[in-house]
């Protein structure tokens, strides 16, 4: 297994960083390493630099790579955190934010809204024409992400299709060809795709010729995910191992402090208001 680690200083989000309070932090010493495989790298890369700038005797290393299993990385003492989208039993974990999971279509798909067990229907090959949804007269294209995203695991298990979506789903990896792919599927097929709402969110606003559709009547937005209204979410975790150790338990509060919160709320939904 190939494993990238970042260290070096980052621009992203250092104007941010440069502002944070110091003295509450600067106890903390030590290494801390972080593992993780999906987007949220980005993220945990602007917490750790924020958190090291905060705590200038720490050093946080992310160990991220696509083939990577971080639960086992850090079951097996090879890292203290693993940024994950489900719990699991024989680990701690802290909630530091939510991320809500979007259906989108092409802006030319006239399907007004669906119900979360129509997407469950559409994404296991039950529905195959958007005419059953009283979209047009075309055939689904589904998109699906790779087995080792979080959002897939976290997409399947909430609607209870877990190796039930057809080997005919063309699997894409990145939020952006995901994007293209769905404003480039043109009849007689017309696309559906799953991924993170903030990505969904962004490409809309921007003007791209896509759109979101509402699940149970419900718009997915940021409010509606935050208190639950939209149903289609998961959670953004840490897990480590259950033993104490003050750098995790350090760096979990700094997630969840004003400073970390508002570095989660520039990709995913915080825990508090920003």
């Amino acid at each position: 297994m190939t494993v990238n680690w970042f260290r070096a200083t980052a621009l992203f989000g250092l104007s941010v960083c440069l502002t944070f309070p110091i003295a509450a932090y600067t106890e903390n010493t030590g290494n801390l390493v972080i593992a993780g495989h999906g987007p949220e790298l980005a993220t945990v890369e602007a917490l750790a630099r924020a958190f090291e700038k905060a705590n200038p005797r720490t050093y946080v290393d992310l160990m991220w790579d696509d083939n990577s299993k971080p639960l086992e990385l850090v079951k097996a003492g090879l890292a203290h955190l693993a940024v994950t989208g489900a719990e699991d039993p024989a680990l701690a974990a802290t909630q530091i934010g939510w991320d809500g999971i979007g259906i989108l279509v092409h802006l030319s798909n006239f399907t007004k809204e669906v119900t979360k067990q129509q997407v469950a229907d559409i994404f296991s090959g039950k529905i195959k024409e958007w005419s059953e949804l009283g979209g047009p007269e075309t055939k689904i294209l589904l998109i699906d992400r790779p087995r080792n995203q979080n959002v897939r695991e976290a997409f399947e298990t909430q609607l209870g299709i877990a190796g039930k979506i057809p080997n005919t789903a063309k699997v894409i990896g990145r939020d952006e060809q995901v994007v293209k792919t769905v404003v480039g599927t043109l009849p007689p097929l017309s696309a559906a795709a799953y991924l993170s709402l903030s990505t969904g969110l962004s490409v809309v606003s921007s003007g791209v010729a896509v759109r979101l559709l509402p699940v149970d009547k419900i718009e997915p937005e940021v409010p509606t995910v935050k208190d639950g209204r939209y149903s289609l979410r998961r959670p953004l975790l840490m897990l480590s191992k259950k033993e104490p150790n003050s750098l995790v338990e350090a760096f979990a509060r700094f997630a969840l402090s004003a400073p970390g919160q508002a570095i989660v709320g520039e990709t995913y939904i915080p825990m508090s208001s920003k």
